[in-house]
């Protein structure tokens, strides 16, 4: 399959995220260690991490320019989506495995080499990625790290501390975990959730996972209680469609409270320290700590001067810090897209595109960005929030009156929540064939 440059902004343009087919005909798949696929023999791009950006960016420079070879490095051999993981924390999922992808499908359908390995350094002066498994040159390094927690920031935050106040804001482990305590929980005990400060991972998810625990506590633990203790001084997402559901769904079992952040935790006692002046104990604790771009971004020095985020050049994602570098997805700077799996999908596109017209000595094309995010509010209600972004004066902007936020009355909440389900479908067969 070869795109061409309008076939290419057809597929990004289009807010359906409906998965493309394989590639026919693909070179076989090359996988295992880095040591086994170090030598680098003709033009080269790496891409960091497996998720939502890293999978797209792969793939299409691969469906774009078959002679540019591409090596996607991932530590698990499996990926879990944080994106819908509220589903399964609810009640409303058995277990992850509607969630969970793997990457042999994407690897042989595209001839993408896999290495599994931790990234322990990158040089951007001598263009080497450094894995648990040796090093890789590279002639273009796409970075999708995700995100990492500022937990230096909460007193008496340590490793231990996740163990007992999950965070389950990357889904796995903690995702179970902080299940089995809400099972756990008798009959009348009381759950925190407390968020961050924006930015963060995904701005609407905290306040979606309110209402599916709210649901959960209502069906199976009426006599109990969850608090939202928002670092932020309003809600920052969907406010009406939220506030809309809490009141007429959740009355009684759910508390909204703002401008409530956490700087100290007591992990043993389960309790939260606001501003050292309040505490706040909980039975059920899901505490969500203040966020950055992931560890490797920052160890590689590509976060600006906040120490958090990494600045990108809007049209290509290229680093602002690092030639031949580019960062897409939570970790960087997108100036109005959203820290989302969707916008992730998008930036993605772009950046791909614009490697490989780089590569090849062409024109790069502008940003058509989209993101599309859906948030369940019950067992069979969703809604949903769309934006359209493109780059004006450097920076990317929304486009003006387009997208937007479900209706206010809830009329079409069942259908969307159908939508939602077909859209989580089709962006991971997407990312994984």
């Amino acid at each position: 399959m070869t795109l061409d440059r309008r076939s290419f902004i057809k597929i990004l343009g289009s807010a359906s995220g409906v998965a493309l087919a394989g590639c026919a005909g693909a070179p076989a798949v090359s996988s295992g260690s880095a040591g086994e696929i170090m030598a680098k023999t003709g033009r080269r791009v790496v891409v960091i991490g497996g998720g939502y950006g890293g999978t797209i960016a792969a793939k299409y420079v691969r469906m774009l320019d078959k002679s540019i070879e591409v090596v996607l490095v991932e530590r698990n051999k499996t990926y879990v989506s944080c994106p819908f993981s509220n589903y399964y924390i609810g009640g409303l999922m058995k277990d992850l495995s509607p969630l969970t992808i793997n990457y042999d499908k994407l690897a042989a359908n595209h001839g993408i080499k896999m290495v599994y390995a931790e990234v322990t350094a990158i040089d951007p002066v001598a263009k080497t990625v450094v894995t648990s498994g040796g090093t890789l040159t590279y002639d273009r390094l796409i970075v999708s790290p995700g995100v990492d927690f500022r937990t230096e920031e909460i007193e008496g935050y340590d490793a231990n501390t996740p163990n007992l106040l999950p965070h389950a804001w990357k889904a796995g482990d903690q995702t179970i975990l902080l299940r089995k305590q809400l099972e756990a929980m008798p009959d009348g005990g009381k759950v925190i959730i407390s968020m961050p400060l924006t930015p963060y991972r995904c701005p609407p998810g905290p306040y979606e996972r309110s209402c599916l625990i709210a649901h959960y506590l209502k069906t199976h633990k009426p006599k109990s209680k969850v608090f939202l203790l928002d670092a932020n001084p309003d809600v920052v997402s969907k406010k009406p469609l939220f506030t809309k559901a809490w009141n007429e769904y959740y009355k009684g079992i759910f508390e909204y409270v703002p401008g409530k952040k956490v700087t100290k935790v007591d992990a043993s006692a389960k309790n939260l320290i606001v501003e050292g002046l309040e505490d706040h104990k909980g039975d059920v604790v899901n505490f969500i700590p203040p966020q950055r771009a992931g560890a490797i971004a920052v160890k590689a020095g590509l976060v600006g001067a906040d120490k958090n985020w990494c600045p990108v050049n809007a049209t290509t994602f290229e680093s602002t810090l690092h030639k031949d570098v580019h960062v897409i997805g939570d970790a960087s700077v997108a100036g109005a897209m959203p820290k989302s799996g969707y916008s992730a999908n998008s930036e993605a596109k772009v950046c791909a595109q614009n490697v490989v017209n780089l590569m090849n000595g062409k024109e790069t094309i502008e940003l058509s960005g989209i993101n599309v995010c859906y948030s369940a509010i019950s067992d069979h209600q969703s809604v949903s929030i769309a934006g359209v972004y493109k780059v004006a004066e450097g920076k990317i902007i929304g486009v003006p009156n387009s997208g937007g936020i479900s209706p206010a009355d809830f009329s079409t909440t069942t259908l969307e929540h159908i939508y939602a389900d077909s859209w989580l479908k089709n962006i991971l067969t997407e990312m994984s064939s």
